[in-house]
């Protein structure tokens, strides 16, 4: 199974692949029976408050599965996740602050 290799770029794969899960789900949880997909995104380019609850639910899932790698003794692919989590984490202060 792909989730018990030990590899820096599964953790790289997963950490990127995670928060595109969350969007959907957020989307399904919060927009899908009235909006589309496209109509979340441009709400999204107007409203901060918005941006700042998906980063923090993508945030969240990341750490969660940084968690279960980090506890599995798994550490290459949670030093990939880990990397793309602060990657991430920075780049959502900079939108949320200065863009």
């Amino acid at each position: 199974m792909i989730f018990k290799k030990d590899d820096f770029r599964l953790g790289i794969v997963l950490g990127l692949l995670l928060p595109l899960v969350s969007v959907v789900i957020y989307y399904f949880v919060k927009f899908y029976p009235l909006y589309s997909f496209g109509d979340m995104m441009a709400a999204f380019k107007t409203n901060k408050s918005l941006v700042r609850a998906i980063s923090i639910t993508c945030l969240f899932l990341n750490v969660v599965l940084f968690t279960i790698y980090i506890n599995t003794r798994k550490d290459k692919t949670a030093k990939g996740i880990f990397a793309i989590t602060i990657i991430y984490a920075i780049s959502s202060l900079i939108f949320n602050y200065f863009g």
